[in-house]
């Protein structure tokens, strides 16, 4: 018997409202035939501005920037590390936003983080600094499609795209509202559990790149557990893009800047565009 999940078959919701600028350069680079390539760091930690630069040279579509915060529940042990070191060292999502303010990495940035920081300094003011400081999209892994209309309105009202999340084990129906609701992109998770590095990725992700791909026409992207160039590849064989973490933030944690973080991207994009 296969173990494989089937591929839904339930029909495709009608058109989403118009896209933001961010899911737009992401629509016109997937319809170019490259894969999208989307690096994750922590703000706050090492030379990160600089590593910011050096991986959008690097030819990432978007960066993933984490917001420490001390309880990051769905990270795994390396981004916990790095958030509370970012803590410790005084990281704040204001020092953040100062931070990025008029640095112009050329390319979209994605706030992740978990919304007690937004809901501490209120969804509009949140939302408000995150656009002055240049972001384009958040990820707030913590609060469930049902319960993000405040923050989502605010978000809208400044010009943030929201990516929501799927997972593995998501029901059809749930995974055809994400699809609806999702701007920007489609966070697919490739296995269930915390982020980190895997040895291998499974069969779970390239299911669920299917299924997301026969709902919606928004870019799907896969992260958790990408790591090397060859899994970059393997999660894009079904998906539009892959998200890349921990292995970044391992790098930064050893001492890595931004010349190495330069060089690693690089193999990313190079294995990518080649597949």
């Amino acid at each position: 018997m296969s173990t494989t999940e089937p591929v839904t078959t339930a029909t495709p919701l009608p058109p989403a409202p118009t896209p933001g600028p961010m899911e737009a350069r992401f629509r016109t680079i997937r319809d170019g035939g490259r894969k999208l390539l989307v690096p994750y760091l922590t703000g706050g930690l090492g030379p990160w501005t600089e590593i910011v630069r050096a991986m959008a040279d690097a030819g990432a579509d978007a960066i993933e920037v984490g917001i420490p915060f001390s309880d990051p529940a769905m990270d795994g042990p390396v981004i916990q590390e790095a958030s509370e070191l970012a803590l410790r060292q005084g990281t704040t999502p204001g020092s953040v936003f100062a931070a990025l303010r008029g640095l112009d990495a050329g390319v979209p940035l994605v706030a992740m983080t978990y919304y007690n920081l937004a809901f501490h300094m209120g969804d509009e003011r949140f939302a408000g600094e995150m656009a002055e400081a240049g972001f384009s999209g958040m990820v707030l892994p913590d609060v469930p499609m049902e319960e993000q209309e405040p923050w989502r309105s605010a978000a809208e009202a400044a010009g943030i795209e929201t990516v929501l999340l799927a997972g593995p084990i998501t029901p059809d129906d749930r995974l055809a509202r994400i699809c609806e609701q999702s701007r920007g992109y489609i966070y697919g998770v490739n296995l269930m559990g915390i982020t980190g590095v895997r040895a291998s990725l499974g069969e779970q992700g390239a299911v669920l790149a299917r299924r997301m791909k026969a709902l919606t026409d928004k870019p799907v992207l896969m992260g958790f557990g990408v790591a090397t160039p060859e899994q970059a590849v393997e999660v894009t064989q079904e998906a539009d893009g892959a998200i890349v973490g921990t292995a970044i933030v391992k790098r930064i944690l050893d001492g890595g800047g931004p010349d190495e973080l330069h060089a690693y991207v690089s193999s990313l994009r190079q294995a990518l565009d080649a597949s």
